[in-house]
């Protein structure tokens, strides 16, 4: 049974993609339905992580009629009060970049020492089919370096070092980041909620 995954995101929907192969459903990108956009942006005016990937979950699940999976992610910076939180992706306004949020999370931050510079990212993913209802987080701790450092990943992954590896998402292989990344755990969890519910045969673990 295909299950599709509600982001255009590009580097978010193959991740997911990857954390659920092999779980008993073919997990498809939104862009692999719908090439052509027809499936409109889905606005996310919840005022958590949770609120914002239900509506993009219920939002696709209708439009495609196919079990959906959606998630909310955001990075909370201690020294700024949680911020960016459910507007890490907007941090520097609509349409911003990538590259944008970083520099502006640099500059918030030039001021403040190297051991208050503490966050987190936190996932929270669900699933979506008619009248079903299911949800996961996952968090890590970790803290924000001065600089970028590494090559891979996307987002705020250069510049978040994860607390007990003392590297960047963006200095970690794809495998490794999806083994210890707030998105990883949050799917792991979902998947076991999947098997509990009996919404996949096997025990994915």
């Amino acid at each position: 049974m295909k299950i599709v995954i509600a982001t255009r995101n590009r580097h978010k929907a193959v991740e997911l993609q990857t954390l659920l192969h092999g779980v008993g459903y073919d997990a498809v990108r939104l862009d692999e339905i719908d090439p052509d956009g027809k499936i409109p942006e889905v606005e996310e005016t919840g005022t958590t992580f949770k609120e914002n990937a239900l509506l993009k979950a219920h939002a696709i699940a209708k439009a495609t009629g196919l079990p959906s999976v959606a998630d909310d992610t955001g990075l909370e910076v201690d020294a700024l009060g949680g911020a960016p939180g459910i507007f890490s992706a907007r941090y520097s306004g609509e349409n911003c970049t990538y590259e944008d949020n970083v520099k502006k999370l640099l500059r918030e931050l030039s001021d403040v020492a190297d051991d208050r510079r503490t966050a987190r990212f936190k996932t929270v993913a669900v699933y979506v089919h008619k009248e079903t209802e299911l949800s996961a987080e996952g968090v890590v701790e970790g803290v924000i370096t001065e600089k970028a450092e590494g090559f891979g990943g996307f987002g705020y992954d250069p510049v978040f070092s994860v607390w007990d590896m003392k590297k960047t998402y963006a200095q970690l292989a794809d495998e490794e980041k999806n083994r210890v990344s707030h998105r990883g755990k949050a799917i792991r969890s979902l998947i076991e909620k999947l098997h509990e519910n009996g919404l996949i045969a096997d025990n994915p673990s």
